[in-house]
């Protein structure tokens, strides 16, 4: 199958607002990008029938008003549209095996009933065997970009996350934040406040891990500014911080976990939930 974006479709603000999110991600890669739409109920396809008895009417009337807006904003962009009579979940992760990207729309921590946007997008992210982006409505592709954030933990291999951020920092010609987030630990707190000394050395030597990390990767993209960041304070709440003013906040999930434990860590749950810009989570081992 030639190279795509794949786009989650559902007739609400947020697909749209991913959809446009997704076309200006196309154009860059210089690839296809496949609006879908997936609901158990569909008719299998081709059918031709009278619009106020065709059961699939609503559904190809979602995807073709959507694919005409994009188009008219991305006219030399090849946009194809897919319906699919398939459970929405299954549908997004067959497409999201087979796609450069996927992405869809998130409404973060507000309550949804959207079929997108609950517990279909949050499988989809903690299952996807490729990168998944999730975009909120404020998110908008023609915004002027800034800075690409990327949360490295510098423990265990990263390699997959590392050239995904770099990368769309390249495409986007905007610096890479690199946010590596360390909890003190419970001897560095005095009952004055924090131990300078202890605070001092392990930020140094968090710098320096991080800087070996990275040195390969500056040889690479050198045309990538990298913005070495170290923060004293909860990996969650450091990578939420650095992310207010990104236009791509990088996250990774392991794809070997134990069978019970979560499929999400606690940095790429609090990204989702609050990071205001679109959130890539990135698949490693």
């Amino acid at each position: 199958m030639e190279p795509v974006v794949t786009v989650g479709l559902d007739g609400s603000p947020e697909s749209m607002a991913a959809a446009h999110w997704a076309a200006g991600e196309a154009e860059r890669r210089r690839v296809t990008l496949r609006l879908m739409h997936a609901w158990p109920m569909l008719a299998p396809e081709p059918v031709r029938a009278a619009s106020e008895i065709d059961q699939n009417y609503w559904a190809k009337r979602l995807v073709h008003h959507a694919q005409a807006e994009l188009q008219a904003r991305h006219p030399s962009l090849l946009i194809v549209g897919n319906l699919f009579a398939d459970d929405a979940q299954d549908a997004l992760l067959k497409a999201a095996a087979e796609s450069e990207l996927t992405v869809l729309g998130s409404r973060g921590l507000t309550s949804s009933e959207n079929y997108f946007l609950g517990s279909v997008s949050m499988a989809v992210v903690s299952r996807a065997a490729r990168p998944v982006v999730l975009v909120r409505t404020e998110a908008r592709e023609q915004d002027p970009p800034r800075s690409v954030v990327v949360a490295l933990k510098l423990h265990g291999p990263c390699d997959e996350l590392l050239a995904f951020a770099f990368e769309a920092a390249a495409a986007r010609g905007v610096p890479l934040q690199i946010v590596h987030g360390r909890s003190l630990p419970l001897h560095a707190h005095t009952p004055w406040g924090v131990d300078h000394d202890v605070a001092k050395e392990i930020s140094e030597e968090a710098q320096k891990q991080q800087t070996k990390v990275l040195r390969p990767w500056r040889e690479k993209f050198p045309g990538v500014e990298p913005v070495e960041t170290i923060r004293l304070a909860s990996p969650a709440e450091a990578v939420v911080r650095a992310a207010e003013a990104a236009s791509l906040l990088v996250v990774g999930r392991r794809t070997h976990r134990l069978a019970l434990a979560p499929r999400l860590g606690p940095v790429a749950h609090a990204a989702l939930h609050h990071a205001r810009c679109p959130v890539a989570v990135v698949p490693h081992d």
